[in-house]
């Protein structure tokens, strides 16, 4: 049988509870993966409490009873027709998109091939299972941005979040492509930002983002976006463009409905992105939106394989206290959150 963490309708906290059903079989071109380790992302916290209600429903992602979760680690346990790049036994990781296929939060889970990579045999799955939807929500950032291997090096990128998770998958990333980087950091947490790469780290605060120089060629804002507009403000006249992964649009139809939330989300954007053209003409700007990325889950095993990727760890709970990990990732507290199967 398969075991599944359902969220049974929204709230803070949300009301969860195990339950039995038959173990999926994979399709073409799917693997069926034994689960050993799941993720409980931010925005798992924030959909189990009714955030983003109105748009994920269009893709069948808020119908409560409802069961979260992109990350897996785990075992190959069958695979189906048209099936090359696995074998039964082998151990994996990788993501699941959000909507009707997604729900990582079980035992048992099928994934297509394409969403899955090879675990290094020496890897903790409690490790990789944080790592690919933060990953690559982080990639398409970064994408967005115009930032690539060919012209990161020496480029200026201010980060914003920097030691968050995003931030810090960022960070590594940044560093080995030999960016510049400065490093907008939580309280308490500038030796952190400096240890991961950047050549300049301060701790958010009033005024800090004015007090820094306006010749930045990247912003990538992870954290808050009421900061959006002053990050662009730093922007230099040659920049490659700024990205947010917090922006509003899933907020502001959730609180405005479809039309309302369509001319807020339009309003909210033009805003900013007026900033950032008035700065550089030729920047773009963008609201990230995470979807799986097969370019990014290659650059993931790349940095997993040569590098050591990884994020720290705050708490890793069976799924019958999974209510312990939704409680640490709602009071932001530090590292990331696992179930473990």
């Amino acid at each position: 049988m398969r075991l599944e963490l359902v969220c049974i309708e929204a709230g803070a906290p949300p009301r969860l509870a195990v339950r039995s059903v038959e173990v999926p079989q994979p399709g073409t071109g799917q693997v069926l993966v034994r689960v050993q380790a799941t993720s409980v992302n931010p925005i798992d916290a924030k959909r189990a409490a009714g955030y983003g209600r109105r748009l994920l429903g269009l893709k069948g992602a808020a119908r409560f009873p409802l069961v979260l979760g992109n990350d897996v680690a785990g075992i190959v346990e069958a695979i189906g027709a048209g099936v090359t790049r696995f074998t039964r036994g082998q151990r994996v990781f990788g993501l699941l998109g959000t909507g009707r296929a997604g729900s990582a939060h079980a035992s048992h889970v099928v994934v297509p091939q394409d969403l899955l990579l090879p675990a290094p045999h020496d890897a903790d799955p409690t490790a990789l299972a944080v790592l690919p939807y933060s990953f690559t929500t982080m990639w398409l950032a970064l994408r967005s941005s115009g930032i690539t291997t060919g012209n990161a090096r020496a480029a200026r990128v201010l980060i914003n979040g920097a030691t968050g998770g995003l931030g810090r998958l960022a960070m590594q990333l940044l560093h080995h492509w030999g960016s510049e980087i400065t490093a907008i950091c939580g309280r308490g947490q500038r030796q952190t930002g400096l240890g991961l790469g950047a050549q300049v780290a301060v701790e958010h605060g009033p005024a800090c983002i004015e007090s820094l120089p306006s010749d930045f060629d990247v912003v990538l804002n992870f954290a808050n976006w009421d900061d959006d507009a002053h990050l662009a403000s730093r922007l230099g006249a040659g920049a490659m463009g700024q990205a947010t992964t917090v922006h509003p649009l899933l907020a502001n139809f959730d609180r405005l409905g479809w039309l309302g939330g369509a001319w807020a989300s339009r309003r909210d954007w033009n805003q900013v992105r007026a900033i950032v053209a008035s700065r550089a003409p030729n920047a773009s700007y963008a609201w990230t939106i995470f979807k799986p990325d097969r370019d990014a889950l290659e650059a993931l095993a790349e940095g997993v394989r040569a590098r050591g990727l990884a994020l720290p760890i705050g708490i890793a709970v069976p799924f019958d206290n999974a209510i312990a990990a939704f409680d640490h990732v709602s009071a932001g507290q530090p590292g990331r959150a696992v179930l473990v199967a």
